[in-house]
């Protein structure tokens, strides 16, 4: 056995050199081993320094609101880069790419697309894609093309960089980096149509960056270049983006479907939602398809379903901890792009430098001009000249070209796209950066709303999507909202029932508590005969009435609760409050209905029930009424009536409009008779164990 033979020597070897070391540190009282934990303690030193630097950098209130974090972060790497340069007298480390596309980028991303607002994304995710693909494609060629004929100009010496060179550094400078856009546009609070159009744009234009990349990469290899080449190449970019997000979206539903079953062991859910995107990004990446989209359509996908199986506790933990990772990876970023700076891996031509800063602002505005006019003419939500300023304005540069310039083959002008591309970056972060806030100021940019849509503003909303819906689909219109609608029908219909835990079990207990309220006061206002009338006057001014107001109520629940009930009436209450059945065009009018759409309010649609449930005639019921207006004074001869006070007409209720947004319930003494009146009592019973 020769394994075994070249391992017993080993084991004896060490053995031996253990005992040595035992025998010479037996009576030494202190001992240092530093390479022993060298790699984790300067990790963790880089960390502690780059926290430190945030908080130092918050401590001056007025600081952050004049420069971006981020350059802040840059500054502090340039001194520390500047300090191990000048004590060691050669470059400080550079940042790995393998480091930054491994472990750095994918926190931040996550955080970004598990938070990301799911509905103005999509809403303009045409948009979106436009500025991504088409944009970026036109800034690649633009930026190479116009530094190729700088290159031909004698008098700066460049024209042994050839075309494909060019074009390669283009591919490679053209790609806005989400790093970046994220650290300073989440500073300016701009608008929410404003931030997901640039941001989602830096964050999608990685698939075809990549493509591009790795194209011309394999184009400046080769000897000759073939048609077949140039349409593989088509085909690649097509093949990377949507199998991104074909990964993305399989490992998202895996997460939703495994946190259904993790109801007894709670502390491991948050440890899923980590997993399973980080292993998106990692197939994608080993499948050689687009990382970032794979981890934006896992967080996507997966955030709906696991949000709902997961308790409260695991997601805090998981909001908390995916801000942590994403923060401590933006601040790494920064601090060794600024050490990275420093030192001789530059080649300074300052014609090209100073001339690939003016193309990448030229291009960039040119294509958000040319694009913007396209996307206006179908939009009635246009994007406006203040808006397209700034979105030509944020397209800042950051790690990601920084990290791919390093992979570049060695040639004899790497060192110069190095620090191009230094150039650059520092360009667009400090004084695009530092700018950008001021000129939103000065546009009077409209600025992003502060406070959270309340119950009737999401109702509202959800009303117009189905009434848009169904306008789309009689007039033939395949428009987003068809495809809205079409993918809510599926989800509910197929998806919900497999990756939900609880979909199958009961309604929350306020939501039941709401419907047997909303049940027991049509009831009352239907035997009370009020349904479309007024409160007459002598009800209004009886002395033993009972008034029920939400102050005592809002008085007794804390902010949290509040919150909660206003999140869980958004989800319930359109389907409570519905009195007949809804447009639906997956149902004909005659189908079945669910038995609760026919128990809810169905007195409401029936003014006669109080004839059936009293058993009355009319004539009776009127001499009662006559007697009853007649002798204001006797409180035991009132009607029954327990309604709102803008129910009917309100211009005979003048002596109490102050009071009109109030709910008013005039509590009645005698009970009814026969079947409704117990029925009655025992829905009281039941309100009474609820509350």
């Amino acid at each position: 056995m020769p394994l075994l033979e070249d391992v017993i020597p080993e084991n004896i070897s060490w053995a031996a050199e253990e005992a040595q070391g035992n025998e010479s540190s037996e009576h030494a009282f202190f001992s240092l081993d530093y390479q022993h934990v060298q790699v984790p303690f300067e990790i963790t030193l880089w960390i502690m320094l780059a926290s430190l630097a945030k908080i130092g950098f918050h401590l001056y209130n007025k600081l952050p609101s004049v420069v971006p974090e981020s350059c802040l972060l840059i500054f502090v790497g340039l001194i520390m880069g500047g300090i191990i340069y000048g004590l060691n007298d050669k470059s400080p480390p550079v940042m790995d790419s393998d480091i930054f596309f491994l472990y750095l980028l994918p926190p931040i991303v996550l955080d970004a697309g598990y938070f990301m607002p799911s509905r103005p994304f999509f809403e303009n995710i045409g948009t979106i894609l436009l500025y991504a693909v088409v944009g970026t494609i036109w800034n690649v060629f633009g930026i190479g093309f116009s530094l190729y004929g700088i290159c031909q100009v004698k008098a700066f010496h460049l024209q042994d960089v050839s075309l494909l060179h060019n074009l390669l550094f283009g591919s490679l400078i053209a790609a806005v980096d989400p790093v970046a856009v994220l650290a300073v546009f989440e500073e300016i609070h701009v608008n929410e149509k404003l931030h997901i159009l640039v941001f989602g744009e830096s964050l999608l234009n990685d698939a075809v960056t990549v493509v591009l990349y790795k194209l011309f990469r394999s184009f400046c290899e080769m000897p000759a270049i073939k048609s077949v080449d140039v349409f593989a190449g088509v085909g690649k970019f097509f093949v990377v983006g949507l199998g991104g997000v074909l990964v993305g979206l399989i490992f998202g539903m895996t997460a939703a479907f495994t946190t259904r079953f993790t109801k007894d062991i709670r502390v491991i859910e948050p440890l899923f939602v980590f997993l399973y995107s980080y292993l998106s990004y990692l197939t994608a990446e080993m499948f050689h398809l687009s990382g970032i989209v794979a981890i934006i359509a896992c967080a996507m996908g997966m955030k709906r379903y696991v949000e709902a199986n997961i308790s409260l506790k695991s997601h805090t933990t998981v909001k908390y901890f995916m801000k942590m990772w994403s923060s401590v990876s933006d601040t790494l970023i920064f601090i060794f792009l600024g050490v990275s700076t420093i030192g001789e891996n530059h080649e300074w031509n300052w014609p090209y430098i100073c001339f690939t800063v003016i193309f990448c602002l030229i291009w960039r505005a040119l294509g958000v001009l040319v694009l913007t006019f396209f996307v206006n003419r179908f939009h009635v939500n246009t994007i406006t000249s203040k808006d397209q300023f700034i979105i030509a304005y944020g397209g800042l540069r950051g790690a990601i070209c920084f990290s791919l310039v390093f992979l570049l083959p060695d040639f004899h002008r790497k060192k110069l796209f190095i620090a191009a591309t230094t150039v650059v970056i520092l360009f667009t972060v400090f004084v695009q950066g530092m700018t950008i806030r001021p000129l939103v100021d000065l546009l009077a940019v409209k600025r992003k709303r502060e406070s959270a849509p309340t119950v009737g503003e999401q109702i509202h909303i959800r009303f117009l999507d189905h009434l848009l819906a169904g306008i789309e689909d009689i007039s033939g219109h395949w428009g987003q909202y068809y495809w809205k609608d079409k993918l809510e029908y599926f989800n509910s219909k197929y998806l919900q029932k497999i990756l939900l835990r609880e979909y199958d079990q009961p309604k929350s207990s306020i939501v039941l508590l709401y419907e047997k309220l909303e049940r027991k006061h049509a009831i009352e206002l239907a035997e009370a005969g009020q349904l479309g009338h007024a409160p007459s006057h002598p009800s209004l001014l009886n002395n033993d009435r009972i008034v029920i107001t939400d102050k005592k109520l809002e008085d007794t629940l804390n902010p949290d609760v509040l919150e909660n009930i206003q999140e869980i009436l958004a989800r319930n209450l359109y389907r409570i409050r519905r009195t007949g059945p809804a447009y639906n065009r997956h149902t004909l009018p005659g189908e079945t209905e669910p038995v609760e759409h026919a128990k809810e309010i169905l007195i409401l649609r029936h003014k006669s029930l109080r004839v059936e449930v009293s058993g009355g005639d009319t004539a009776s019921s009127r001499e009662e009424k006559d007697d009853s207006d007649s002798a204001q004074g006797d409180s035991s001869t009132q009607p029954r009536l327990c309604r709102s006070f803008t129910v009917g007409n309100v211009e005979k209720i003048r002596e109490v409009k102050q009071n009109r947004s109030k709910s008013v319930c005039v509590i009645p003494p005698p009970q009814p008779s026969g079947a409704a009146g117990a029925e009655k009592k025992e829905m009281e019973k039941e309100l009474t164990l609820e509350m």
